[in-house]
């Protein structure tokens, strides 16, 4: 893109008027829609000392005239970062309504708070009503993102609304939302330490060691630590009560992904054991699209989980003590293996303008005591079939799927086969407990 000459800019500085205007202008061609008044809008806080776009952190200044500026520099490198994201539509993540969560008050001169924020929104009044609101200073973008062009509604049973947003949209609003609150507070450290020593006038702007400007961190999981197996072998149950746990998940960056800071504490429900702390977006990616208690649909997003970031996944499904030793995976997660990976050569097309393509829905139940998965049954059948059949593809028992399971790894992941070694019982619940079939989303809450 050719260089512009904004207006307003002095010595690297552009007003809030012109960023707004060189946003909208680079990332005009990004596939994650953008909104119009980014800076000058709520909810900006060009007045408390920064800007979000993106992920980044943009410094603001006052100039002698009053307006304010920010670094045109910090405004591109922010666009280029949202332009590199990819984006598919069709892979969703819910993002509310949950059951269960309890309502936070949601400030428009508070951060992020990206989730609460569209909940809010979403729940009030619809109508001339609502539109009146939002011309009076409601937000109407999240981190320069305009999400309600790719918002997802959904009803269920014809009453029950759910949200969603692409995944990839998640991910940067996660990064986007931590990375505010890292500066923030890091904003006020500075500000207590210099008070003593600077008139309180000054220090809108942090300085380094050389005078020059800092603005936001080098990215967002920049002040995270990994995740080194602290909590290896702990049940969720107690960790989970003991005080103080939620705080110390929001310091580790995602096991999986290791692109954004962890939300959640990732456990096996059938075990009951904690595996390791994720994101948002990994952890509704990770937990079996239920239709039923038994019943799951084997949606595209499997690929992902067993074929090109196979060894993450298995990885972090082994974190549980329980799999591990069994070399294994949990009951829903076995059974959507068995469907997407065991049983696709069984799976019929049908002939398509660009080749062929897999006959309609795959879906896979079993039947028998889930507190006991080895007696149960797994039926791999297909639905929705563009010539009205439902077809069963194949029934096959748990202990065979496992045994398919184990070749399947060794071949696959010889590293995470080897850790997992034969079938060991020692320090294992004496009773396996119940699969619990997460269907309301209320586990997307940190506990």
């Amino acid at each position: 893109m050719s260089e512009r000459v904004m207006p307003g800019r002095t010595d690297g500085l552009i007003t809030l008027g012109a960023a707004d205007a060189l946003w909208a202008d680079l990332t005009a061609d990004s596939a994650v829609p953008t909104a119009s008044g980014t800076c000058t809008r709520s909810p900006a806080h060009a007045r408390a000392g920064y800007v979000l776009l993106c992920s980044h952190v943009v410094a603001t200044e006052r100039a002698s005239d009053g307006q304010w500026s920010v670094p045109e520099v910090e405004v591109r490198r922010a666009a280029a970062e949202l332009n590199a994201v990819r984006m598919d539509r069709h892979d969703l993540v819910r993002i509310g309504p949950f059951r269960g969560t309890p309502r936070q008050e949601c400030n428009d001169q508070k951060p992020l708070r990206w989730r609460q924020r569209i909940t809010r929104e979403l729940q009030e009044l619809s109508g001339p009503e609502r539109a009146a609101r939002r011309e009076v200073g409601r937000p109407y973008h999240l981190a320069g993102i305009d999400w309600r062009q790719i918002l997802v509604e959904q009803t269920r049973d014809g009453t029950q609304r759910t949200w969603w947003l692409p995944r990839a949209v998640v991910r940067l609003l996660d990064a986007a939302e931590h990375t505010e609150t890292q500066w923030v507070h890091a904003a006020r450290t500075r500000q207590a330490s210099a008070a003593v020593t600077e008139p309180p006038s000054l220090p809108r702007q942090a300085q380094d060691a050389d005078g020059r400007r800092m603005t936001s961190p080098e990215g967002p999981i920049a002040s995270l630590r990994p995740y080194n197996k602290e909590l290896d072998g702990q049940l969720y149950s107690v960790l989970s009560r003991k005080p103080g746990t939620a705080r110390r998940v929001a310091g580790w960056a995602c096991t999986v992904c290791r692109t954004a800071p962890a939300t959640v504490l990732d456990h096996c429900h059938e075990h009951g054991y904690v595996r390791a702390p994720v994101c948002q977006s990994c952890n509704t990616q990770e937990r079996p699209d239920h239709l039923y208690s038994n019943d799951i649909r084997v949606a595209g997003r499997y690929t992902r989980l067993f074929h090109t970031d196979t060894d993450d996944w298995l990885r972090h499904w082994h974190r549980c003590p329980g799999c591990r030793a069994r070399t294994t995976l949990p009951l829903p997660h076995l059974a959507a293996w068995t469907a997407h990976t065991a049983c696709r050569s069984l799976r019929p097309s049908h002939q398509a303008p660009r080749g062929r393509t897999p006959c309609g829905v795959l879906r896979v139940s079993w039947t028998g005591n889930q507190q006991a998965p080895r007696s149960c049954l797994l039926t791999v059948a297909v639905d929705l079939c563009p010539s009205g059949e439902h077809r069963i593809l194949a029934q096959v028992p748990y202990r065979e799927a496992a045994e398919r399971f184990r070749i399947w790894l060794a071949e696959t992941a010889p590293a995470v086969a080897a850790a997992a070694g034969p079938d060991r019982l020692d320090d294992l619940p004496t009773q396996s407990r119940p699969v619990i079939a997460d269907t309301s989303g209320e586990g997307l809450a940190l506990f």
